[in-house]
């Protein structure tokens, strides 16, 4: 007799899941494995539904399009994209300078119906930070940050439920400095936790703390990444410069002695400055490299960057972040000749597993460890996807008609328009699934096909064609989500979104 399982209902379900227990979320997954079976099924296409231009930037976030910096958005949930609500029109000054959509976890509950659910964080060019509905637009919360720091972008800490907002760069003045003004701020940064939205705090990024050669600031995975114009980056722990440096706790929508009796958030006062460097925090782990890149991941962590130095360009090394100890076969490089540079990332399916990605080749590694063993860890190949027939030591002989070979001059390019290359490669999660971008120059004119592989083994599932030319000289964005294709193009100073929809194929 088979043991019996006890029922769930919902919210004990997502709170396993949360927790990791390991059959909470079976039911989401096997709708998912469904869905992927159906958008794999040979009798269904991906069609192309709809098309829309606009002069402005066009974002794509999570099954929406938004239009003129966030005016107007569109869902994609119904067979073509409709318009699910546009904001009233704003001024110069109130115009929305970088946002960030915001989903609460199902299985947290919150004080306010209104915290729980989507949202998008708008910051706006007078400094207000907007929560608005992501359903109706409609206005949940906001906050004004400060009448003197200009606040200008938006980022995400995802893991610690933190996004911060971070200000323009203080170049400074041969005036201001003729004057004997202090030119040591480099630009000021103000973290906040979501669901429900408080602030933890605005701080200043001092060179007199972090040194006169800081060139920028963000945060990510609790940690404070400091870049440097001697191409290094300095980690510090987020968590430790709070505990310490915090001289006074605030509270939105709160009076507070520290701000002098002033509500935090509000205009025309806004937030004050509550962290305050007296010496500089402990360094984390620092490391020297090109373009101030690095990249953190894996199991166990391992970091990935390029040396700042010249014999090491266009490789990318791999080495345990514990001792910096380089990786066996840590050293990846693609030798490709190309316009457009390789890329290499941790993969985004927390596997632990690294994706390079070249012009004609796309490797998945892993990394292998023995812990306590005392040897390096080491990088294999999990697979790879390649381009088909890009033989360039061949491409370089041809032979005419009358039987003349003809040698050329020039080394065709890895990327050349003519040949099949690798463009992009996006990861849809939920059906675990790699969108892979190829075009070709067959027709004359360069087209692009999206190729569906599968992320645990690389095989090629099926592929789909766009129907609009993709030109290489332009910037072009593609969005995989479960049953939509959007892909985003600009073209000189005009955008253009494209949207294709899984359909039955009509015999």
């Amino acid at each position: 007799m088979a043991p019996h399982r006890r029922k769930s209902n919902a919210a004990e379900l997502l709170s396993l899941r949360r927790r990791g227990v390991r059959d909470a979320g079976t039911l989401s997954r096997q709708n998912m494995r469904i869905l992927r079976g159906v958008v794999l099924q040979d009798n269904r296409s991906f069609i192309k539904v709809w098309s829309k231009t606009s002069k402005s930037t066009i974002t794509y976030e999570n099954g929406k399009i938004y239009f003129e910096n966030y005016q107007s958005c569109y869902s994609c949930v119904h067979s073509e994209p409709d318009v699910l609500y546009k904001l009233p029109k704003r001024s110069k000054l109130e115009k929305i300078e970088d946002a960030l959509l915001c989903q609460s976890p199902l299985d947290k509950a919150l004080a306010s119906p209104s915290d729980q659910k989507p949202s998008l964080l708008a910051l706006t060019a007078n400094n207000w930070l907007y929560r608005l509905s992501a359903e109706t637009g409609a206005e949940l919360q906001r906050v004004y940050l400060s009448p003197h720091h200009k606040f200008r972008y938006l980022g995400w800490d995802v893991a610690q439920e933190t996004f911060y907002v971070k200000s323009i760069q203080n170049k400074g003045t041969p005036l201001a400095r003729q004057a004997g003004i202090d030119q040591n701020t480099l630009m000021h940064l103000a973290i906040f936790h979501v669901f429900p939205l408080q602030i933890v705090g605005i701080m200043e990024i001092n060179k007199k703390v972090f040194g006169n050669g800081v060139t920028d600031v963000v945060l990510s995975q609790g940690v404070l990444a400091v870049s440097y114009s001697t191409k290094s980056v300095k980690l510090y722990s987020f968590e430790h410069i709070v505990n310490k440096y915090m001289t006074k706790k605030l509270a939105l929508g709160e009076q507070s002695s520290f701000h002098g009796g002033k509500t935090v958030g509000e205009a025309p006062f806004g937030i004050p400055v509550n962290i305050h460097f007296k010496d500089c925090p402990p360094v984390l782990f620092e490391v020297s490299c090109s373009d101030n890149s690095v990249l953190i991941g894996g199991y166990p962590w391992h970091y990935i960057c390029t040396p700042p130095h010249k014999k090491h360009k266009g490789t990318h090394h791999i080495s345990s972040l514990n001792n910096s100890t380089l990786a066996t076969n840590g050293i990846q490089d693609m030798n490709c000749c190309s316009l457009e540079t390789d890329w290499i990332s941790f993969h985004p399916d927390d596997s632990g597993r690294i994706i390079h990605v070249g012009p004609s080749t796309i490797n998945v590694l892993k990394i292998l460890s023995e812990l306590n063993s005392g040897l390096p860890s080491k990088v294999v190949e999990d697979f790879s996807i390649t381009t088909r027939g890009n033989n360039s030591a061949a491409s370089q002989v041809s032979v005419t008609s009358s039987g003349r070979i003809v040698k050329r001059r020039f080394h065709q390019l890895d990327d050349d328009p003519e040949q099949e290359t690798f463009r992009m490669v996006e990861y849809e999660d939920e059906l675990d699934l790699l969108a892979v971008v190829v075009t070709d120059g067959e027709e004359g004119e360069s087209r692009a096909k999206v190729r569906l592989h599968d992320n645990k083994s690389g095989a090629l599932l099926r592929t789909v064609r766009l129907v609009e030319p993709w030109d290489e000289t332009y910037r072009h964005e593609l969005f995989f989500d479960k049953e939509t294709i959007v892909h985003i193009e600009q073209k000189n100073s005009n955008f253009c979104c494209h949207v294709y929809k899984l359909q039955a194929t009509r015999k």
